[in-house]
């Protein structure tokens, strides 16, 4: 499969996700099937962000539409009274944080000492932002406030997916090349994953009902299957859809149910 067509399908299964999420009664299935979504854009993304011409201009584009997102979510969380599900979808700032720190390892490489440098910088970055993000959530108290101030700065721990999902886009890109490795480190993440929502809710149930984070692993067959060409390319689809449906489906699913 083309890279396209590959974002075509994890853009149907995210909207499937989505509609489970924001839509009262809708059947759990949909999340199932939305935990392959994710993976797979952070696939495409590795390989897109290998193959772009400018990387800055890439940061920049990704910057800035996670900044939009999180004030349309900051908006939309604070004018439905006791929302049935809060607006917390903010792959953006997810993927430039991937992005980020590839650059920074790829940088290690060529000049460790200045990728050193950087990377302590980054960390020392991130201590000060999470502390941030968690006094001005004090200071202003509005839903989804620290999620607002990790877009704007680009935190590790509040963003969609946390520090967990940030590894998995950087193991996915420095694996992306090697079907083997791929195959392993993918499958070694999702076991891992597996094992920690065993540890929460031992039941075997729990896995199916509660926490099914761990059914990300029927992405790899798709990954497996790209054919390393870029395909039509639709660049700014999903830029607009995600946004896009998002808001649709939260007012939908708030003030219609």
């Amino acid at each position: 499969m083309t890279s396209t067509s590959l974002k075509l399908i994890a853009l149907i299964l995210m909207l499937l996700d989505h509609i489970g999420q924001f839509i009262p009664g809708a059947p759990l299935w949909l999340h199932w099937v939305g935990r392959i979504s994710a993976p797979v854009f952070m696939f495409c993304m590795a390989w897109g962000f290998y193959y772009t011409h400018d990387r800055q201009k890439y940061l920049l584009r990704m910057y800035f539409f996670g900044v939009g997102m999180a004030m349309i979510a900051l908006i939309c969380n604070n004018i439905v009274a006791d929302p049935y599900a809060m607006m917390t979808n903010n792959i953006f700032v997810t993927l430039l944080l991937v992005a980020v720190l590839v650059w920074l390892i790829e940088l290690r490489k060529t000049d460790k000492p200045k990728g050193n440098r950087y990377l302590a910088l980054f960390a020392g970055y991130q201590v000060l932002t999470t502390i941030l993000c968690i006094l001005i959530a004090q200071v202003v108290p509005l839903m989804g406030m620290m999620s607002f101030v990790g877009a704007i700065t680009g935190n590790l721990i509040f963003n969609e997916g946390s520090f967990i999902f940030v590894f998995l886009g950087v193991l996915i890109y420095f694996n992306r090349t090697d079907k083997k490795r791929l195959i392993l480190s993918y499958g070694l993440f999702c076991l891992a994953f597996l094992g920690l929502e065993w540890s929460l809710d031992p039941r075997p149930t729990a896995l199916l009902y509660n926490n099914y984070q761990w059914m990300m692993i029927a992405s790899l067959p798709l990954m497996l299957s790209y054919n390393g060409e870029k395909g039509r390319g639709l660049k700014y689809l999903f830029y607009v859809f995600y946004p896009l449906h998002i808001v649709v489906l939260y007012f939908i699913g708030n003030l219609y149910f």
